[in-house]
């Protein structure tokens, strides 16, 4: 009777790991869309979800949905973490720069910081609060926005992805990576989500390359300067969409002498431009 009941454990353990190992991992819908054999995805990325603009601050829903009714983009956001756990738009460690009060992000509540506005990079004081980290994504998901989160060094990679999970946002959120090693805890976490990973040269490409992430997961953040083209070519050749960072000189360049360059810059093998200045580089590119 024992042995028979042994016997009976046995074969469920074993037809259980057979289960597991079949299991299928159902990709985000991004992993399809942002193919290099594809060109049906917004080419423009919109640094911290709008810069530059009077009475819109960066970080900020409002902006976002006022640059959707305009341009088709991309949203980068950065998430924060507030003393008590909610996760929230910001870019700094405080919100001196972009509110009204002043003060560390992590040791405020939520609750505290609802009771400071947002102020827009001129230093207008807006009616706009900081936004909790759900309420973009039920109203990206709602909208069919497309979002690259920008995780801060304060906050767990995991929090986030749960936090994307929960939401059932997997279809509308690209996760951005610095390095190999976040790459490849993010794929751990979550192998359905398309990843920005960072292959500014051969070397860091090389290195992705090692990794179990699938070349189909990843989205690839060139820098923000231009690399040679060959590195182009041959994430082109391993279906990876290339995405350049204009944010800061390349921008700076654009507006001296012209904006022709965001055209010129796509036509080096740039699939996505992520820029501060949304409005001027999509009406160039597009």
């Amino acid at each position: 009777m024992k042995k028979y009941i042994l016997i009976l454990f046995l074969s469920v353990v074993v037809v259980s790991c057979k289960s597991n190992k079949n299991e299928t991992i159902v990709k985000s819908k991004l992993v399809e869309v942002f193919r290099a054999s594809n060109n049906n995805y917004p080419n423009i990325s919109v640094h911290r979800g709008g810069k530059d603009i009077y009475n819109y601050p960066e970080n900020c829903l409002e902006t976002i949905k006022y640059i959707n009714d305009s341009i088709s983009a991309i949203f980068e956001i950065d998430v924060a973490q507030t003393k008590d756990n909610q996760l929230v738009l910001m870019h700094d460690n405080s919100i001196n720069r972009t509110t009204t009060g002043s003060g560390l992000v992590r040791k405020k509540t939520y609750k505290e910081l609802n009771k400071y506005s947002l102020i827009d990079d001129f230093g207008n004081k807006s009616d706009y609060k900081i936004p909790l980290f759900t309420d973009v994504l039920k109203w990206c998901k709602k909208n069919n926005v497309i979002l690259t989160v920008d995780i801060k060094r304060s906050v767990k990679q995991i929090d986030v992805i749960n936090a994307i999970i929960e939401a059932n946002a997997e279809d509308i959120c690209i996760l951005i990576t610095y390095d190999v090693e976040q790459a490849k805890s993010a794929y751990k976490y979550a192998p359905e989500l398309l990843l920005s990973v960072s292959a500014r040269n051969h070397e860091e490409f090389d290195r992705l390359l090692q990794t179990n992430i699938p070349t189909e997961n990843m989205l690839a953040f060139t820098g923000t300067r231009l690399s040679p083209p060959s590195l182009y070519k041959r994430l082109h050749e391993n279906g990876i969409v290339c995405m350049l960072g204009t944010l800061g000189n390349l921008d700076r360049q654009a507006k001296t002498r012209g904006d022709q360059l965001y055209e010129n810059w796509k036509s080096e093998g740039i699939d996505i431009l992520a820029t501060d200045r949304a409005f001027e580089a999509f009406n160039a590119v597009n």
